[in-house]
């Protein structure tokens, strides 16, 4: 075997969008509330084993605007890449999978929803940077508290069933 076989190698095959949705319950009424809305978001990572070095990565991002009770509008979706992963170490396959390739994907949700929600007649919600380290440690930390705790239904930092 040459060591050109045992080379890292790291490639993106694809990015896609995977799932979108917009929902707006109150619409039209919603359109002459003079009050701004209330924005929540909420993420969530994930990764899924193709293949033996293909992986799938993704990230969803869920947007509710309220205007006082009522729902402005929910914007759902769920940006997806297909990578390649070989010869890397496990102890840096599993960070590069929950951190590295939401780092690449997410820029394309973020256009993705800020375009869904102008073209459903709102103003543009900006979504912020995420630094996808920071939330890597977090899921980590919840995974150490749940095994502590004994907890059933596992799953890795990247989102992967722990068996």
């Amino acid at each position: 075997m040459s060591d050109q076989n045992q080379q890292p190698v790291f490639q993106i095959q694809r990015v896609y969008l995977k799932d979108l949705s917009l929902e707006q319950p109150n619409s039209p009424a919603i359109f002459l509330e003079q009050e701004g809305p209330n924005i929540e978001i909420s993420i969530d990572v994930g990764v899924e084993a193709l293949a033996e070095t293909i992986f799938e990565s993704t990230v969803t991002i869920t947007v509710t605007a309220k205007v006082q009770d009522k729902v402005a509008f929910l914007v759902e979706g769920k940006q997806a890449g297909i990578f390649e992963a070989a010869n890397i170490p496990p102890e840096q396959l599993d960070p590069l999978l929950g951190i590295g390739c939401p780092n690449i994907i997410y820029p394309y949700l973020r256009a993705n929803i800020a375009d869904i929600i102008t073209r459903a007649g709102f103003p543009p919600v900006h979504l912020a940077e995420i630094n996808f380290e920071a939330f890597y440690q977090q899921r980590l930390q919840q995974l150490s508290q749940q095994q502590q705790q004994g907890g059933a239904g596992l799953v890795s930092p990247s989102g992967a069933p722990l068996s």
